[in-house]
């Protein structure tokens, strides 16, 4: 078996990863076991771990992390991958790689590709319902959902609140997550913004209360707001353009990308460099002045 895991998605790849080694050194043993990461050990090292007959064991396991990294091994791969022996499994595992050089096609066209890239909104929500059945709980998709928008789309921290909330009670309800999860600041800074635009100014400054209440600082919610508006503005000047393409180009996951396409379709391209600029000046009075900023800031997002 010659597996390639490959994909963006780091909590699925180590996932699988666990998976793949876990049952493997349950049949075979810790001893049929080697790991190598291709950017901190020597291609020679990793070759011979490949070539190597397994020792006290049926078969053997090499485990190659980030190979991509590793020159030496890249140049020799070709012939590496077709000397490897009956008796040896081999994963390949790359968190990073770049689609378009020659070692990714040589393991995608001679290997067994497992890709597992970052899921939408709606992808983590079926996950987290699939996810609670096997675990003997209930949780309804429109629960998951919420739960989704509350954490945002980190699958590793989506996976931890999830066990808790199973732990406090297998039938996980919207109450339960309201409870014992905290909301994402960026999620709720975005619901803040979302608010404005809509002319809620009552729910934007409520929504800003609760960020200083759990004592959440001016600055920080100020940076988040900088930090939501760069969104806004990938989004409104790639419209027309794919989201998965923007999002690999930008560095932006996808999910904050579609939302904030709602919103830019809102703004004209004045007002996105007004709400810019104001910000920059709040920024830069408060670093310099003795500037309210909570009266500052909201006084900004009433502005909205």
């Amino acid at each position: 078996m010659t597996v390639f895991i490959a994909g963006n998605n780091s909590f699925a790849l180590r996932r699988r990863l666990d998976e793949l080694v876990s049952k493997f050194v349950k049949e075979y043993g810790d001893l049929a076991l080697e790991k190598f990461d291709g950017e901190e050990a020597d291609a020679k090292e990793i070759i011979e771990g490949l070539q190597s007959l397994p020792f006290l064991a049926k078969r053997k396991m090499v485990v190659i992390g980030n190979g991509s990294l590793n020159k030496d091994f890249v140049e020799a791969a070709e012939q590496i991958i077709s000397s490897i022996g009956e008796s040896t499994d081999v994963i390949f595992y790359e968190p990073q790689i770049d689609k378009r050089t020659a070692y990714f096609k040589l393991l995608k066209n001679n290997t067994q590709l497992e890709e597992f890239n970052e899921m939408d909104t709606r992808s983590l929500a079926q996950w987290l319902v699939d996810e609670t059945k096997k675990s003997g709980g209930t949780l309804s998709f429109a629960d998951a959902n919420y739960l989704v928008e509350r954490l945002g789309t980190n699958q590793a921290l989506l996976a931890n609140e999830l066990g808790k909330l199973l732990i406090y009670n297998s039938r996980i309800t919207r109450e339960n997550i309201e409870l014992l999860t905290e909301p994402n600041p960026q999620s709720r800074v975005f619901d803040l913004l979302d608010a404005a635009f809509a002319g809620q100014k009552g729910r934007a400054i409520k929504l800003y209360d609760e960020q200083r209440a759990q004592k959440v600082e001016p600055q920080a919610i100020l940076a988040m707001i900088a930090w939501q508006l760069n969104i806004i503005a990938i989004a409104k000047y790639s419209k027309g353009q794919d989201i998965s393409e923007v999002s690999r180009q930008s560095g932006v996951k996808d999910y904050p990308l579609r939302k904030a396409r709602r919103l830019a379709d809102k703004l004209s391209d004045k007002d996105l460099k007004k709400m810019v600029s104001e910000a920059l000046v709040i920024d830069w009075r408060g670093k310099t002045t003795s500037l309210d900023m909570d009266e500052a800031l909201k006084t900004y997002i009433i502005s909205l």
